[in-house]
């Protein structure tokens, strides 16, 4: 009898560029599995929205196996005895996974290394989510980095990423199938279903992402070092959820750009692959400080003044704030399970600065809403965006939500399209309605939450209040 390896898939929900399907392949017949187990995944556990891409992704993955001649099995955790419950089952005798790198999965999958070793099975992981492994990069003491352009200095001065693999056009199956758990089963999908914007902005699965990363590379790449801050416009990749989920992978990306625009597009390509730098630098930091997912890397934060403002949140979450750009942005969010970069930095802005609301519930409402959401880039995202993480922005540097809208949406056009009540608002005080006082009489609009300079007066002076030893001023 041939022999027989378990394929175990997870955020790599993809065939090509697959190293454990790959290696699988090589030796027999390959059972593909998922594991569904949110309760070991802590943190990582993915929120609502989420969810739902997990559940197309998932579909669509079975599907371009099923045209392989093979099939997703799924079980329901925990990991461990669900793969040892396969093992029984298909009599196989080894088992290939590509490797995650958030905390609670790190130590899950080493104790499921550990006791599947120890009953004499074969196990290999693989990189298949990053250009560089987390422990590769370090500094000339051996450290960590905790400041992004020498980390990426460090990661281009040594090797290029290695090629992505080729995807193999067919492998051995079995002849009989283990019992699979129907998809419906884990529960994925919203009820009530609210996911209908979701649905209508995205194509989850390996060609949607394949499709995305042509239609970018062709074209819009070449604007990106100019286009990525407007809001208004296509010109961002928007591969993100693709990256998340492993349908695509960091090596397709960065071949793709090398071989595809580099010649053709100037600057636009490489600005792009610096912005990948950036996802490896979040990876690179949750890797040395998983502490960083709850706490701020940087300790005199420990103590920040944040304040408990439940009707801000709920005016902020639900883009009800009077600033028509941080409104926007999260409508757009709310919509679409996505928002613009720019748009999330002007949004987080606005909820630790001007409101001095905790950046963790903003992480935690983003992690919930965003169908990209990823521990790494979440909470670097956030932290950065507190002055209290690696590379920080220093908290005194407060964005104008109406600057930041006239810069970057300048004609308009974003707030528009996501603040409706606004559409025929003259562009002149688009982003200060308030202003316009014989226009505002007549669109329902709210007024500003709070006002701007008063905002950030009390945001530098709760800055004042914490010392670098981590207390209060006195």
């Amino acid at each position: 009898m041939a022999s027989r390896s378990l394929v175990w898939f997870r955020l790599d929900l993809r065939l090509a560029d697959q190293p454990a399907l790959m290696a699988a392949a090589t030796k027999g017949n390959v059972i593909p599995v998922f594991i569904w187990s949110p309760e070991e995944e802590g943190p990582a556990a993915p929120g609502a929205a989420s969810r739902w891409w997990l559940h197309e992704s998932l579909n669509a993955l079975d599907q371009s196996l099923r045209k392989k001649g093979s099939r997703l099995i799924l079980r329901r955790g925990p990991a461990l005895s669900s793969l040892q419950a396969l093992l029984e089952e298909t009599g196989a005798k080894s088992v290939y996974w590509n490797r995650r790198y958030e905390p609670s999965l790190i130590a899950r999958d080493t104790k499921v290394k550990d006791a599947l070793q120890s009953r004499g099975i074969y196990v290999e992981s693989f990189n298949s989510a990053l250009l560089f492994e987390p422990w590769q990069i370090k500094t000339k003491a051996g450290t960590p980095f905790q400041v992004f352009t020498p980390f990426w200095n460090a990661c281009m001065g040594g090797p290029e990423p290695s090629a992505p693999l080729v995807t193999p056009t067919q492998w051995a199956s079995p002849s009989v199938w283990p019992k699979s758990e129907p998809l419906e089963s884990f529960g994925l999908l919203p009820k009530p279903d609210w996911a209908g914007g979701l649905r209508s902005s995205w194509d989850p699965g390996e060609a949607g992402g394949r499709e995305r990363l042509k239609v970018f590379s062709s074209g819009p790449v070449g604007q990106y070092h100019e286009a990525r801050d407007v809001m208004s416009e296509d010109g961002v990749s928007r591969l993100s959820p693709h990256l998340h989920f492993g349908e695509i992978s960091p090596r397709q990306i960065w071949s793709s750009m090398q071989r595809d625009s580099a010649v053709s597009f100037g600057n636009g390509p490489a600005t792009y692959l610096k912005e990948l730098g950036w996802r490896e630098f979040s990876h690179h930091l949750l890797y040395h400080f998983p502490q960083t997912v709850s706490e701020p890397l940087r300790p005199e934060f420990a103590q920040f003044p944040w304040r408990r403002d439940h009707a801000a949140f709920e005016a902020w979450s639900g883009g009800h704030t009077g600033f028509p750009v941080v409104d926007a942005g999260m409508r757009e969010l709310w919509r679409t399970g996505w928002m613009h970069n720019r748009a999330r930095m002007i949004c987080a802005s606005f909820l630790v600065k001007d409101l001095l609301v905790d950046w963790r519930q903003g992480a935690a409402w983003f992690w919930d809403t965003l169908v990209d959401a990823d521990l790494a880039n979440n909470t670097l995202g956030w932290q950065w965006t507190a002055g209290c993480g690696a590379d920080a922005a220093p908290f005194f540097r407060i964005f104008n939500p109406v600057l930041q809208g006239q810069k970057f949406d300048s004609k308009g056009e974003y707030v528009r399209r996501w603040v409706p009540e606004l559409a025929t608002f003259p562009v002149k005080n688009l982003h200060d309605p308030w202003l316009a006082k014989d226009v505002q009489t007549k669109v329902a609009y709210p007024p500003p939450l709070v006002d701007h300079g008063f905002a950030r007066d009390r945001a530098l002076a709760a800055l004042a209040t914490v010392s670098k030893k981590g207390k209060f001023d006195a």
